[in-house]
């Protein structure tokens, strides 16, 4: 008995150890900049300050859980590890076009693959999330990007006006990223307590600014930045809404165009729609969903509502192309967003990777890329 005592102490021991010794390495590693910094003084009291903060963090304006009702995370995280198709990446490689994007002239939009773009308007450069490591998660080469789907980097960016961050998740704000922008960017554009990050990464608070829901700035063309709501959540580390997620409604002088970022359907694109529209192009997600986590991603369809509640003129679908963070097929996403759009007839806007989108012509036509990626991989 005693040896059988003795043996089980021991293993208990071994056991608590490893434990020790992974907690330990979680939380050097979690030190790491890439990670974050929280909000302090005077940006933390201004948080403090927002009717959308709340016990200490922020909050969506309706009811939104992160995960569904009837479904528990430990589910979602084993299906997600395990249970993925073989679909999920494509089989071939993603097209691209090579654009010199400090050649363009005009009012032009260049997608990067997910929620990363480029616009280029009323005399403005705007890059929106960029993401260009190659990687969507704080561990290297966990969600690596599909091939292809690299073609542009932070050296490939002209001067940037304005740099908007719509969250904190690390599909929309890329550490490496970010710093290698940062001699290209005059200001920054990002929701309450993202920009303890940038600062952290070196940027200087006179060049930050940060909005609420329903603030807004003046640009120097005459337009404004307007942030608005969105329905999503915030984090990057164990703690979550410590910073805001937002949308945007850029205008300028000659065109509205609506930044989505990340969010679940809610009645505030009807309420955006009806103190801003008609919108001249809508950019709304489109993929990375699941029944699971409805709340906090568009379900296929809900994208066309809201473009319809938004008075949207056209829609580009994004964050599908460059990453899988889901468990449907990759491009399911783009294949029910057409076959959906047949009965409600929204001009799309689905360029492949790099191809430039002329703002200015309502009539320009996009090829269904996706299928021909299909095709090669049969």
């Amino acid at each position: 008995m005693n040896k059988a005592l003795k043996l089980f102490t021991r293993m208990m021991i071994i056991i608590f150890s490893v434990l020790a010794l992974l907690a330990l390495v979680v939380f050097a590693y979690m030190q790491h900049p890439k990670f974050g910094a929280k909000p302090t003084g005077k940006r933390l009291e201004r948080m403090q300050a927002s009717p959308h903060y709340k016990d200490g963090v922020f909050d969506n304006r309706s009811f939104t859980p992160t995960i569904t009702e009837g479904y528990s995370m430990t589910k979602v995280m084993f299906d997600f590890l395990f249970r993925k198709g073989p679909n999920t990446v494509p089989g071939g490689i993603i097209p691209s076009v090579q654009t010199d994007l400090n050649k363009l002239q005009g009012d032009w939009l260049v997608w990067f693959g997910h929620s990363s773009y480029y616009l280029q308007t009323d005399g403005l450069r705007i890059l929106v999330d960029p993401v260009f490591s190659g990687n969507a998660s704080p561990v290297p080469g966990t969600t690596k990007s599909f091939k292809g789907t690299d073609r542009y980097a932070a050296a490939d960016m002209p001067p940037i006006d304005y740099l908007l961050i719509s969250h904190d998740h690390y599909d929309h704000l890329d550490f490496e990223t970010i710093l290698q922008l940062k001699g290209k960017v005059k200001k920054v554009v990002c929701g309450l307590g993202v920009g303890a990050h940038l600062e952290l990464w070196g940027f200087a608070p006179e060049n930050i600014i940060e909005l609420d829901w329903d603030t807004d700035i003046a640009l120097p063309n005459g337009g404004r930045i307007y942030g608005l709501t969105t329905r999503h959540f915030s984090g990057r580390g164990f703690k979550r809404n410590n910073t805001l997620w937002i949308s945007y409604l850029l205008q300028t002088p000659t065109r509205k165009i609506f930044i989505g970022g990340d969010s679940g359907y809610d009645r505030h694109f009807r309420e955006i729609g009806a103190l801003h529209g008609p919108i001249d192009l809508a950019i709304l997600e489109n993929g990375q969903y699941n029944e699971a986590w409805k709340a906090i991603h568009f379900l296929p369809g809900e994208n066309l509502q809201a473009a319809i509640e938004l008075k949207a003129k056209r829609l580009m679908p994004v964050h599908s192309g460059k990453f899988s963070l889901a468990l449907h097929s990759w491009d399911e996403p783009l294949r029910e967003m057409v076959r959906r759009n047949q009965q409600v007839g929204l001009p799309l806007v689905t360029p492949r990777i790099g191809e430039p989108v002329n703002l200015s012509d309502t009539t320009q036509v996009f090829t269904e890329w996706w299928k021909d990626v299909a095709k090669a991989a049969q």
